[in-house]
């Protein structure tokens, strides 16, 4: 599947109809095939459903490409790779006259794989270019069925038979699953490729790098990793896209700093566009970040590390999103350059959420070195779990729906008016852009007169070009300008050049760039240059340690009067950050001070696409979820001040120690997302561990230990019996019942088996639930009864592998299985009881021969045989409905 696992707690969907009237095709029929009455879209647009890949038994869909004879080429995830020839648009009985072959590798026997191996498949990425196939496996590691191992490869027909016999792996890659390698798309002058994989894959050795993914945090907010273990064993630098030539020998690593981006698509322009995912456990934490999507320039960083680490957009050291959209699953990412389409439309780039079966239409324009962007919904379904889209010979926009075996279907949308667009002018680069890819053309290695020609541009106001220019600084050795940062009397310069060099320079310099730092007239700088100054000193601190008494105490009477600042919040995390690590004295007093009132803002500009509370009175299915948790959102300029104060050993007094401990009683009652909880105990933990040991267990007491559990395991966590009689189901018993009609459902009904089938012990569901398995509130929006039954009974048929058990050979004899949650260098972190997450056990990586992915779930089998059928309807209406009360599913509540 293309897109983030996890299943997002909110439906977020922002609608704008817009008239248009033109097309070459003659207007069809009307729509008759359920499939497509199902769909949203625009006037003038329409939608044919040409196949169904699960109802023929070949899989569920997550990739396509065409070839050069305009047939489309695509993957199950789990299986083959198959070929299409589709009928034209507007073809009667489409799907009958759709044919499709399973690919065929007349391979000689030394490339050959055994005959009981698959010998391709399992892509999240193909590409037809070069008279070639381009292949991103994507597999686990302990997959029996496909012979080859994840990463990028070549198929070719030599022999020019129409079938491929020549196999070649051009890269292999560390990392599979929802999180692993993806995509695989063409340079926009059609001489090289482009690979993007997600943060759980390992970026492999580069002949050169554009950026540095040296994994360094460079945060001093207190590190706490995911509570749910969700990506505790992974590098820190993210998911990447690196350049490779066509033969897979040259590779270059071009950005990074993503979660889990699964694709990218250039403009007219030639500029680089993908659409990174949020981590919706997050939901509710400062360092959340929402879906975005980023434009992505030469040595560009996106700032996504683990856990409360995550970086601002506002840092200069990372570029910010050009649009946020909201909670969601992004998938595929498709320009609409060579559709038939509407000039507008034409020149959008399209946006694949995976979770909720909505396209974006995102609309570019031109903004200095970068663009301004504005998005509409152009396609919506419900479920319509979207993986991959193209653009067809034809002009048609193509796409996928399925992954995790969902039941999977080919669709493609095509204009029906008149078109009557005016050939445009080929566009031209903004003098911003120019100036931006000559800054970029001094990336990648040394070169001569790069410092003379670079240094004037540190201070331009345009932050993508600031940003060109420094990275083009930092290729270039520090000792032959380090000096000439020293002279420097430009405050911004100064401020550009003091992060290059903390981020270049040795620790012996360290004085010297505090030095420079200190000698910025601070009252004279802007807000976002005052950001940009603690930035660079937050840099300093984290890449070469704590100064020296002196510079200490130079860096505390610098800071300690403008805080707290009467700006934005952003401005004030920094200040507090700086001055709680370098020990200020009246820090602790200063923070608690404003704690208490603290009020959230958008300094951060983080603004979405999807606001949440315009959508309470749009969307009756989701409209009470968002209500209720916009209720009990927490605060999050609060939460970011206790988490800082969590690593505060001086200033406190009693007094002080009260009032913050007794912040976090009430901080249990908030509503976020699946690691909200485990976050605040694991600040609220850190913190008691600066408390004197005889007054441990009274702020233990205070600050609420006694709600953690409840908090996690919500009201849910109930003794409801069912009354039966059950039985032992099966799929297509279970699945007859549900096709006999559940309407009018019993909600009170349904939340009770939620609880009986003992759900709510390991799942969310509207804010309440446990924590060990996927929130589910929005598990309707894209699962099918059938696909719902499928998970219930034969659970181990799709095992997620941010769910998945693990299991670990001893050395000694024996294994162990457990869901890993942590990893450092000694040791392995598990937890082994779905009911009780949070306890853990350690393994010592010295004691473990090998590990594996389990094929066991762990969630139990026969969880729903104590219900009987209308019990089972029940439990499954309160599913489809995600917990909501008001949903049409249900009857109105007797009198």
């Amino acid at each position: 599947m293309k897109g983030n696992a996890a299943l997002a707690p909110i439906a977020v969907f922002f609608v704008l109809l817009i008239a248009v009237s033109c097309s070459d095709n003659k207007p069809a029929p009307e729509k008759t095939d359920p499939k497509t009455e199902k769909l949203t879209l625009l006037p003038g647009f329409r939608a044919e459903h040409l196949y169904s890949p699960s109802e023929n038994e070949m899989g569920s869909w997550v990739s396509m490409t065409f070839d050069d004879k305009g047939r489309m080429i695509a993957s199950d995830q789990y299986g083959y790779l198959y070929r299409l020839e589709l009928p034209a648009i507007g073809t009667d009985s489409i799907a009958s006259k759709v044919k499709v072959e399973k690919l065929k590798f007349n391979l000689d026997t030394a490339g050959a794989a055994p005959p009981e191996k698959l010998e391709m498949g399992y892509a999240q990425g193909l590409l037809w270019a070069f008279n070639s196939l381009y292949v991103v496996i994507n597999r686990y590691d302990n997959d029996t069925i496909l012979s080859r191992g994840s990463g990028l490869y070549r198929l070719q027909d030599t022999d020019n038979d129409d079938q491929f016999d020549k196999i070649t792996l051009l890269k292999q890659m560390s990392g599979y699953g929802e999180h692993g390698p993806h995509s695989v798309v063409l340079s926009p002058d059609k001489k090289s490729l482009y690979v993007i994989a997600g943060n759980f894959t390992k970026i492999p050795e580069m002949n050169a790098y554009r950026n540095f993914p040296d994994e360094q945090i460079d945060n001093l907010l207190p590190l706490i990793k995911d509570p749910n273990g969700h990506d505790n064993t992974v590098g820190r630098h993210g998911g990447w896209i690196a350049h490779v030539d066509s033969t897979g020998s040259y590779w270059e690593l071009i950005s990074s700093g993503f979660r889990n981006a699964f694709d990218l698509a250039f403009n007219d322009e030639g500029e680089m566009f993908t659409y990174d995912s949020d981590m919706e456990w997050d939901f509710g934490t400062p360092w959340y970040r929402p879906t975005r999507v980023c434009h992505v320039t030469s040595g560009s960083e996106f700032g996504w590390r683990p856990g409360t680490d995550k970086w601002s957009p506002v840092f200069p050291d990372n570029l910010p999103a050009i649009l946020n959209i909201g909670q969601g699953s992004p998938t595929n990412v498709t320009y609409g350059g060579n559709a038939r389409f509407p000039e507008k439309y034409r020149k959008a780039l399209f946006v694949f959420d995976w979770s909720f079966g909505i396209v974006y239409a995102v609309h570019l324009k031109q903004a200095g070195a970068s663009y301004q962007a504005e998005g509409e919904e152009f396609i919506s379904g419900s479920p319509l779990p979207l993986t991959d889209g193209s653009v067809g010979p034809d002009g048609a926009l193509y796409f996928l729906t399925g992954g995790r075996r969902l039941q999977s279907d080919l669709y493609r949308v095509y204009y029906t008016g008149d078109l009557n667009n005016t050939p445009e002018a080929a566009p031209a680069i903004t003098a911003e852009q120019k100036l931006r890819r000559e800054l970029e053309a001094y990336h990648g290695k040394p070169q001569a007169g790069a410092v003379d020609f670079l240094w004037p541009h540190l201070k331009h106001p345009d932050r993508f070009v600031r940003y060109a220019a420094r990275i083009a600084l930092e290729h270039q050795p520090a000792d032959e300008w380090k000096e000439k940062a020293y002279q420097e009397k430009d405050p911004v310069t100064v401020i550009q050049a003091g992060i290059a060099l903390a981020r270049k320079a040795k620790a012996k310099d360290k004085d010297h760039i505090i030095k420079m730092l200190l000698g910025v007239d601070y009252g004279a700088l802007s807000e976002s240059q005052q950001i940009d100054l603690t930035r660079a000193f937050e840099l300093v601190f984290a890449r070469m340690g704590m100064p020296d008494a002196a510079g200490k105490a130079a860096a505390i009477a610098y800071f300690n009067p403008r805080y707290p600042a009467n700006g934005g919040n952003e401005l004030n995390r920094q200040l507090s950050k700086l001055l709680v690590y370098l020990g200020d004295p009246q820090a602790v007093e200063n923070t608690m001070a404003i704690l208490p009132g603290a009020k959230d803002d958008n300094s951060a500009g983080q603004q979405t696409l999807t606001n949440s509370s315009d959508l309470i009175m749009r969307n009756p299915q989701y409209g009470l979820d968002i209500a209720g948790m916009l209720a009990k959102l927490p605060p999050l300029q609060q939460t970011y001040y206790a988490t800082v104060l969590s690593s505060a050993k001086s200033g406190w007094t009693p007094e002080l120690r009260e009032k913050y401990f007794k912040w976090y009683y009430d901080a249990f009652g908030y509503k976020g997302g699946h690691s909200f909880v485990g976050f605040i105990n694991g600040a609220r933990k850190m913190a008691l561990e600066n408390t004197p040991k005889s007054q441990q267990a009274y702020y233990n007491t205070i600050s609420g230990d006694s709600l953690v559990v409840g908090a996690v395991a919500g009201p849910n966590a109930r003794a409801i019996k069912p009354k039966g009689p059950g039985r032992r189901w099966t799929l297509d018993e279970a699945v007859k019942v549900a096709d006999s009609g559940i309407v009018q459902r019993n909600f009170k009904v349904g939340r009770d088996m939620f609880d009986a089938a003992l759900c709510s012990s390991c799942h969310h569901m509207r804010g309440e639930g446990g924590t060990s398995g996927p929130d589910l509130t929005q598990l309707g929006s894209r699962f099918s009864y059938k696909d719902m039954l499928e998970a219930i009974i034969e659970p181990n048929k799709t095992i997620s592998d941010q769910y998945g058990a693990t299991v670990f050979y001893l050395k000694a004899g024996g294994s162990v299985v457990g869901r890993m949650i942590g990893e450092d260098k000694d040791k392995y972190v598990i937890s082994q009881n779905p009911f009780a997450p949070q306890v853990t056990r350690d393994i010592p990586k010295k004691e473990v021969a090998r590990i594996r992915m389990s094929e066991v779930s762990t969630m139990l089998p026969g969880l729903i045989n104590r219900l009987n059928a209308e019990e089972l309807k029940d439990l499954l209406a309160f599913l489809k409905a995600g917990g909501n009360e008001k949903d049409t599913i249900f009857s109105a509540p007797k009198p």
